[in-house]
């Protein structure tokens, strides 16, 4: 790769500008978004929706102009390898030398009733919640006493029933699981999200499924919700709020190797060695993380390996007497940290060794804050579920709707959950994030306010 490298990135979500931005003072970087908008945090979405920030608030820092383009509302539709060359909806092409796919995921539509009418066009009133578009389209439906009938009890589904209910609409959730948030929280902790959701006014149904949705005779709008046992919920507006998976068209028409995602190796590289891949459309030895700080921490890896690369070639163009490129400004050594741009740093993959910068995996919290008028943070990590022999620490607190739970395997922590007020994890996410023995004192300090800290 030298200096004049052309490196194409394929979606402006948060992992592809933060890879974009990190590239942008070294190379030649063009960054396809297909939405409209600049680059912004998808996490916040909900506090866009909730009223509580504007749509400018969550845009993410801009790529530095220069030798960065960021052209925005451009569909890619097609890559051809041989040519190394990106086809766009619009009808331009775009060279490559290294190409990133980093096109996210998109919301599963649940096999309902009614979900496909008009040509395959979500009916008026139904929302998925997974774009600003989504979520302005959403703000601009719900106000105080609409119905609105949220179906998926997980944690997209219960961050925008707490946003809708904030902006005043009568919300019932639905969600078929026996608990909200089964796949992240265990049943103690899912029934205090759920006390928390239904002092918001929210109306919670578990192990109930929706099985079709009701349309207006003469606008065809949705008009209510039906369940599995024939009860119909009026709706005004329906949010489809069931998971969302990796989205990998491009890179299965194209032929790479696709599983759940695209899967790539430690090197962030695909099936072909000219293309990579970052975020919630890529799998990592098996996994699909689907998580912001694991899609964070594969652009910084894939940074690190990029501008590694890009320094090797530069030493191989001095070494034949060519004129040196421009130094990378951005590559990180062997444990230094990225710039923060969020609530934490997260570290970048320095080089490693003669192989050079590699990608191991990510250990991270899934964390969840539900702003407003009594605060009610959610972090949670690995397993929850103790096996025989672990040690499990609990400590739950009823009057203040806190619920504080770690499981302890040897001499490591293997998971846990937290609820409740929480100002920092502390020493608790480091244990967990560096994988490293627990602190020496009590197991119950770690469930101390601060985590330890």
């Amino acid at each position: 790769m030298g200096s004049d490298s052309r490196i194409v990135v394929i979606g402006a979500g948060m992992a592809g500008a933060r890879l974009a931005r990190g590239l942008a003072p070294v190379c030649e970087v063009t960054l396809l978004g297909e939405e409209p908008y600049a680059p912004y945090n998808r996490v916040l979405l909900a506090e866009v929706l909730a009223g509580r920030y504007g749509p400018e608030v969550i845009a993410l820092p801009p790529v530095p102009a220069g030798r960065a383009a960021v052209r925005r509302g451009v569909r890619a539709v097609r890559i051809d390898r041989a040519a190394r060359t990106v086809h766009c909806a619009d009808g331009t092409a775009v060279a490559y030398d290294r190409l990133v796919l980093a096109t996210g995921s998109n919301p599963v539509l649940p096999p309902l009733r009614g979900v496909n009418v008009a040509g395959g066009r979500l009916p008026d009133g139904v929302h998925p919640f997974r774009t600003l578009d989504d979520c302005l389209a959403l703000a601009a439906t719900a106000r105080r006493g609409t119905r609105a009938v949220v179906i998926g009890g997980g944690l997209l589904g219960v961050s925008a029933a707490r946003a809708l209910a904030e902006r005043g609409a009568d919300v019932v959730l639905v969600h078929q699981g026996a608990a909200l948030m089964d796949r992240h929280l265990d049943p103690a902790a899912g029934a205090l999200v759920r006390r928390h959701l239904e002092d918001l006014g929210v109306e919670v149904h578990t192990e109930c499924r929706a099985r079709g949705l009701r349309h207006d005779g003469s606008t065809a709008a949705v008009s209510g919700v039906e369940l599995a046992d024939g009860f119909v919920l009026d709706a005004d507006c329906a949010v489809l709020a069931c998971g969302v998976r990796p989205r990998t068209g491009l890179a299965t028409a194209a032929g790479l190797e696709v599983r759940q995602g695209i899967v790539i190796d430690d090197e962030l590289r695909t099936s072909d060695p000219y293309i990579h891949a970052v975020g919630d459309c890529a799998e990592h030895a098996g996994t699909v993380y689907g998580v912001a700080a694991a899609a964070l921490e594969q652009a910084d890896a894939l940074t690190a390996v990029l501008t590694s690369d890009l320094t090797s070639d530069l030493s191989a163009d001095l070494s034949a007497g060519l004129p040196p490129g421009p130094l990378p400004e951005t590559a990180a050594g062997a444990g230094e940290t990225a710039p923060v741009e969020g609530p934490e740093a997260v570290p970048v993959v320095g080089p490693g060794g003669p192989r050079g910068p590699r990608y191991t995996g990510t250990r991270a919290l899934t964390r969840l804050t539900l702003s407003g008028s009594g605060s009610f943070d959610i972090a949670a990590f690995g397993e929850p579920t103790p096996l025989p022999g672990d040690d499990v620490v609990q400590l739950a607190d009823a009057t203040r709707g806190a619920y504080r739970k770690v499981v302890v395997r040897g001499d490591r922590l293997v998971g846990g959950v937290l609820l409740g007020d929480l100002d920092t994890v502390g020493a608790l996410a480091r244990a967990w994030e560096g994988d490293e023995p627990v602190p020496a004192a009590p197991l119950l300090h770690l469930l101390t306010t601060n985590g330890g800290s």
